[in-house]
C-alpha cells in the first residue's frame, strides 16, 4: 500500500520530471564533451598530414596571479563561449552514410554518361590532340620571334604559313612522284609477281612447301565466295570515305592549330588561375617545362624522322631501288612512331629491294643497322637533349599503352606524356614525400 501510495503521491511527480530533466542535461554535457574531444583528435590528426610532423603541444604554464597549480577561474559564459570557439574552429570531417552514398552513385552516373560521350566525339578529339601537340611544336618559335621584338600576332601568322608553305612545297614536290610511281606499280604488278616467281631462291622454297600451289588454291577459293566482292567493293567505298574524312581531319586540325596558337598565353592564364594562389607559381613552373618538353619532342621526333627519309632516298638512288621516293615518304612517316617506326621502314624498303635480287636487300639492311646507331648515338642525342629523358622500360610501357588506346596516334603521343608524368613525379610526389 505504500508503494502504490508512493506512485499516486502528487508531490513525487515533480521531483521525478526533474531527475529526468538533469539526467537529460547530464547526457547532453557528456554527448558534446565526447563530440569535442572526436573533433580534436581529428584535427591533430589532419594537422599531422598537412604538416609531416606531430603536432607540437603547448607547455602547460602557471597563470601569471594565483597559486601555482590551480587554473584560472573561469565562468560558466566564459567556459561556454570557448566551447563554442573550439567547435567552430574544428573542421567538420563526418558526412551521413546517406551523403556518402548518394554522392558514390551520382559520381558513378556521370562516370557512365562521360565515357559514353567520349567514344562519341573520339574524332573531335583526335584532332584536338593533333592540333595541341602541334601548337606545342610550333610554340617555340612564335616565342623565339616575340622575343626578338615581333609581336604576337605577327609572329603567329609568320610561323604558320611558313609551316603551311613547307608541308606544301613538299606535298607538290612528291606528290607526283609518288603518284607516278603508285601507277607504275599497279601496272608492273603481274611483271613483278612473275620476276618474283622466277628467282631461284622462291623455286627452292616452292619446290619444298608448294607456296604457289598453296597460293593458287587459296585465291581461287575467295574468288569464288560471294563475299568476297562484296568486301572489295565496300573495301573500295571505305577507302574513299578514309580520303574525304582525313582530308576533313587535317583541314580541322590546321584551323584549330591556328586558333590554338593565337590564344595560348590567353587559354595558359585562364588555366592557371583557377590553381590557388599559393600553390599558382609551382603549378605554373610546372606546366610550362612540360609543354617545352612536349614541343621539343614533337620537333625533334620530326626532325628526325626528316632526316632518315632524307638518307634513306639519297641510298636508294645510289643503289638503284625502284620507287625510291614513295618509299621514302613511308619511311618518314613511319619515322615518327617511337621504337618500331625506323624498323618498319627498314623492313619496307629491304623487301623492295629483295625484288630485284637477294644481295641488294642484304645492301640495305646493313646499310639500315649502320644508320640506326648512328641515329641512337649521335643525331638522336643532339637533337633531343632538352627535351625528353624516360628509361627504356617506361618508353616500352607507355608506347604499347599508347597504340592499345588510341592506335598510331596513341603511339606517337605517348612517350611525351610519359616524360610529363615523370617529370610530375620527380618535382611534385618525390618532394612532397620528403617532407612527410
Amino acid at each position: 500500500m505504500r508503494r502504490a501510495a508512493r506512485a499516486v503521491n502528487p508531490a513525487a511527480a515533480p521531483r521525478a520530471g526533474v531527475r529526468a530533466v538533469q539526467r537529460w542535461q547530464a547526457f547532453r554535457v557528456r554527448q558534446r564533451e565526447l563530440l569535442d574531444e572526436s573533433n580534436r583528435l581529428q584535427s591533430e590528426l589532419w594537422a599531422q598530414i598537412h604538416a609531416g610532423a606531430p603536432a607540437a603541444t603547448a607547455p602547460d604554464t602557471a597563470p601569471a596571479s594565483g597559486p601555482a597549480g590551480r587554473e584560472p577561474s573561469v565562468g560558466p559564459a566564459g567556459r561556454r563561449g570557448e566551447e563554442t570557439a573550439g567547435r567552430s574552429r574544428q573542421p567538420m570531417l563526418w558526412a551521413s552514410p546517406f551523403s556518402i552514398g548518394f554522392t558514390g552513385a551520382l559520381g558513378v552516373l556521370l562516370a557512365w554518361l562521360l565515357v559514353q560521350n567520349l567514344t562519341r566525339l573520339s574524332s573531335v578529339l583526335t584532332y584536338l590532340l593533333v592540333a595541341v601537340f602541334l601548337t606545342l611544336a610550333l610554340n617555340p618559335l612564335v616565342e623565339g620571334l616575340t622575343r626578338r621584338g615581333v609581336s604576337r600576332p605577327s609572329s603567329v601568322f609568320v610561323v604558320f604559313m611558313g609551316f603551311v608553305t613547307v608541308v606544301a612545297v613538299s606535298a607538290v614536290t612528291l606528290l607526283p612522284g609518288v603518284v607516278a610511281q603508285a601507277v607504275t606499280l599497279v601496272e608492273r604488278a603481274p611483271q613483278v609477281v612473275e620476276e618474283l616467281a622466277g628467282s631461284p631462291w622462291l623455286v627452292e622454297l616452292d619446290a619444298r612447301y608448294a607456296v604457289s600451289e598453296r597460293a593458287t588454291t587459296e585465291l581461287d577459293r575467295l574468288l569464288t565466295e560471294r563475299g568476297t566482292w562484296t568486301t572489295l567493293f565496300g573495301g573500295v567505298l571505305g577507302a574513299a570515305g578514309w580520303v574525304a574524312g582525313s582530308l576533313v581531319g587535317v583541314l580541322t586540325s590546321a584551323i584549330l592549330t591556328l586558333y590554338l596558337l593565337a590564344t595560348l598565353p590567353a587559354v595558359k592564364d585562364g588555366a592557371y588561375r583557377l590553381v590557388p594562389a599559393s600553390r599558382r607559381p609551382g603549378v605554373v613552373r610546372l606546366a610550362e617545362e612540360i609543354m617545352r618538353r612536349v614541343g621539343g619532342y614533337a620537333l625533334g621526333q620530326a626532325t628526325v624522322a626528316t632526316i632518315n627519309a632524307v638518307c634513306s632516298w639519297l641510298m636508294m638512288q645510289v643503289l638503284g631501288i625502284p620507287y625510291a621516293a614513295i618509299l621514302a615518304v613511308s619511311v618518314g612517316l613511319l619515322g615518327l612512331i617511337p621504337l618500331i617506326g625506323a624498323t618498319l621502314g627498314a623492313v619496307i624498303v629491304a623487301l623492295s629491294a629483295l625484288t630485284a635480287s637477294p644481295t641488294l636487300a642484304l645492301v640495305v639492311l646493313v646499310y639500315y643497322v649502320i644508320y640506326q646507331q648512328l641515329e641512337n648515338y649521335w643525331i638522336v642525342p643532339r637533337i633531343m637533349k632538352r627535351t625528353v629523358s624516360v628509361p627504356g622500360a617506361v618508353t616500352v610501357v607507355a608506347v604499347l599503352a599508347g597504340g592499345t588506346l588510341l592506335g598510331v596516334l596513341g603511339a606517337l603521343i605517348a612517350i611525351p606524356v610519359a616524360a610529363g608524368l615523370l617529370l610530375v613525379y620527380e618535382e611534385v610526389l618525390i618532394p612532397r614525400q620528403e617532407h612527410l
